[in-house]
C-alpha cells in the first residue's frame, strides 16, 4: 500500500511538472509570437518622418505622441511617487499592522489597484475635464494617471520596506538614531531597488494606457502640445488612432517604438536601482 501511494505521489508530481513546463512554453511562445509579428510588420515603416517629422494626412508622425507621452510620465510620476512612497512609509513604519483601520486601508488600496482603467477615465473626465474646467488637457490626463498608478506604487513600495530585516532597524535604534534617520539612512537605501521597480511598473502602465487618456486628453494626434494645459496624444493612443483610421503600417511602427521604449525604460531603471541600492547599502 505504501509503495502504491508513493508511486501515485511520484506520478502526480511528474504530471504537475509537465503541466507547468507546458504552460511556461505556451506563454513564452505567445509572447515571442506577438513581439516578432509587431517587429516584422512595423520595422520597415520606421523612418525619420514618422519619428520626428511634421504630421500630415499623407505622412503621419508620432512626434506629438512622443512629447505627449513624456509630459504624461512627468506629471503622473511627479505627483504619484512622493505620495505613494510616503504612504507606504507611514503604513509600514508608523502604524500597527494588526490594526483594523490599517487592514481596511490595505484592502482599499488593493481594490483600487484592481479597478478597470476605464473607471479611472470616467473619474478623470467628470472631475478634471468637466467639474474643474481643465477641458481636454495633458494635465488632466496626467493627474488621472497619477491616481491610477498610486495603489501600485503604495503596495510595491510597502512590500519592499517590509522585506528589510527588522534587525537593521533595531541596530540603528541601538546606536541612538531617531526614527526618521533610521528610515532615511537604513530602511530606504535597503529598499531602493524595490522602490525603483515599483516606479518602473508605474511608468510602464502610464506609457501603455489608452482608456484613461481617450476621456481626458482629447487624442489630438496632429498637433504638438504647447504646454501641460493643451490637449494631446500618447504612443498608445496613436496605435489606436492609426489602426482605426486606415494607417495599419504606422500603427505597427508605433507599436515597435512603444515596445522598445518600455523595454529600454525597464532595463535602464532596473540597473540604476540595483547600483543605487548596493551603493547606499554599502555607505550605510
Amino acid at each position: 500500500m505504501k509503495r502504491n501511494a508513493h508511486k501515485r505521489q511520484i506520478l502526480k508530481y511528474a504530471v504537475m511538472q509537465i503541466f507547468t513546463q507546458g504552460a511556461l512554453v505556451i506563454s513564452l511562445a505567445a509572447l515571442i509570437a506577438v513581439i516578432i509579428f509587431i517587429l516584422i510588420r512595423g520595422i520597415p515603416y520606421i523612418n525619420m518622418q514618422l519619428l520626428f517629422g511634421d504630421y500630415t494626412s499623407k505622412t503621419p508622425s508620432i512626434k506629438p505622441a512622443l512629447i505627449g507621452t513624456l509630459y504624461l510620465i512627468l506629471i503622473s510620476i511627479t505627483i504619484a511617487a512622493p505620495i505613494g512612497i510616503g504612504s507606504a512609509i507611514f503604513l509600514t513604519e508608523y502604524t500597527n499592522s494588526k490594526s483594523r483601520l490599517i487592514r481596511y486601508i490595505r484592502i482599499a488600496v488593493e481594490t483600487l489597484a484592481g479597478i478597470p482603467s476605464i473607471v479611472y477615465g470616467i473619474f478623470g473626465y467628470l472631475v478634471f475635464v468637466i467639474a474643474l474646467g481643465f477641458k481636454y488637457s495633458l494635465i488632466g490626463g496626467g493627474i488621472t494617471l497619477a491616481v491610477m498608478i498610486l495603489p501600485v506604487i503604495v503596495r510595491s513600495t510597502e512590500e519592499s520596506l517590509l522585506a528589510v530585516p527588522r534587525s537593521l532597524r533595531e541596530g540603528s535604534f541601538a546606536l541612538g538614531s531617531s526614527k526618521v534617520r533610521t528610515i532615511f539612512s537604513v530602511v530606504l537605501p535597503c529598499a531602493a531597488s524595490g522602490i525603483v521597480t515599483s516606479l518602473i511598473l508605474a511608468v510602464g502602465r502610464v506609457i501603455s494606457e489608452s482608456a484613461v487618456l481617450i476621456l481626458t486628453i482629447g487624442m489630438v494626434v496632429n498637433k504638438m502640445p504647447k504646454d501641460f494645459a493643451s490637449p494631446g496624444t500618447s504612443l498608445a493612443l496613436d496605435v489606436y488612432y492609426f489602426g482605426s483610421h486606415g494607417y495599419p503600417e504606422q500603427a505597427a511602427a508605433t507599436g515597435v517604438v512603444l515596445l522598445v521604449l518600455v523595454v529600454s525604460i525597464n532595463i535602464i531603471a532596473t540597473v540604476i536601482g540595483k547600483i543605487y541600492g548596493k551603493g547606499e547599502f554599502a555607505d550605510g
